[in-house]
């Protein structure tokens, strides 16, 4: 049998990678990550880039990552993959209501699902769009998480845009951001629509499916939008952690940033004027 092959990372190293980031003591931070982009063999797996990084912020800060459970939706609107319709109506009826202690992520990946169970971790009581934080500001940032119009100002996002936090993404793209849907909400451009999701929840302790109104989110043009915010700020630090590509960037500045961006580019023909 052939021997591991690669770097080998431990917490200790992972941990100096942050730091050299701009990872400090006292920060809040909102992670998205990728464990297969650090290459190598990471000591301890998942759980070692949890404790490298929460070591980093300190009990004083805090780490915050979404735990996010799409599958708990309605199933006519399933795509990868969808499902016969004569099963939409017993998917509705039996589905599972959320439970912010069982429901497991839903492609959030192995860190965000390994951190959501963590001793000292509270996660917010959304159905499809709930967040896990651990730290000195956990409760602050996960409580009055709205149902409807699930990531504008009764969100944990707007929290974090408060606390004037940051957002870490970890061999992810500007795709994967979540912060930047603040800004939908905020921004006022052409198309901008509004639709009804469902979810099985506990009401009363009683489980009731219910609907609830948001706007249609669109994050085909994140990736431009992420691009322009680092060119024309030069707000966003870059370096490596392991192998993985690291972006760190401020929540308020990315968001203030966004919406006069999405006001100018989105709702017109052609390619997007950055």
């Amino acid at each position: 049998m052939e021997e591991i092959q690669g770097e080998l990372w431990t917490p200790e190293s992972l941990k100096a990678d942050f730091k050299k980031l701009g990872i400090k003591p006292d920060m809040t931070v909102i992670m998205h990550s990728s464990m297969k982009s650090l290459g190598g063999y990471v000591a301890g797996g998942p759980v070692a880039v949890i404790l490298a990084i929460e070591e980093c912020v300190g009990e004083s800060g805090t780490l915050v990552m979404p735990t996010h459970t799409g599958d708990l939706s309605d199933p006519e609107h399933w795509r990868y993959p969808p499902v016969r319709e004569s099963w939409w109506q017993p998917l509705r009826d039996s589905m599972p209501a959320f439970s912010a202690d069982l429901t497991p992520c839903r492609g959030m990946g192995i860190i965000n699902e390994s951190f959501r169970k963590q001793n000292g971790v509270v996660r917010s009581g959304h159905p499809q769009v709930s967040f896990a934080a651990w730290g000195a500001k956990k409760e602050s940032i996960t409580a009055n998480h709205s149902l409807a119009y699930s990531l504008s100002e009764h969100s944990p996002i707007a929290r974090l845009y408060e606390e004037e936090g940051w957002v870490l993404l970890l061999g992810v793209g500007h795709n994967r951001n979540t912060s930047l849907h603040l800004a939908e909400y905020r921004a006022q451009y052409v198309g901008k629509s509004e639709m009804t999701n469902h979810a099985p929840i506990l009401e009363e302790g009683v489980r009731k499916w219910a609907g609830f109104q948001d706007i249609d989110f669109n994050s085909d043009d994140f990736e431009q939008l992420g691009e322009a915010f680092e060119r024309d700020t030069g707000e966003v630090r870059r370096g490596t952690v392991g192998h993985a590509a690291a972006l760190l960037m401020p929540v308020k500045e990315l968001v203030d940033y966004a919406v006069g961006w999405m006001e100018r580019n989105r709702g017109h023909k052609g390619e997007h004027d950055d």
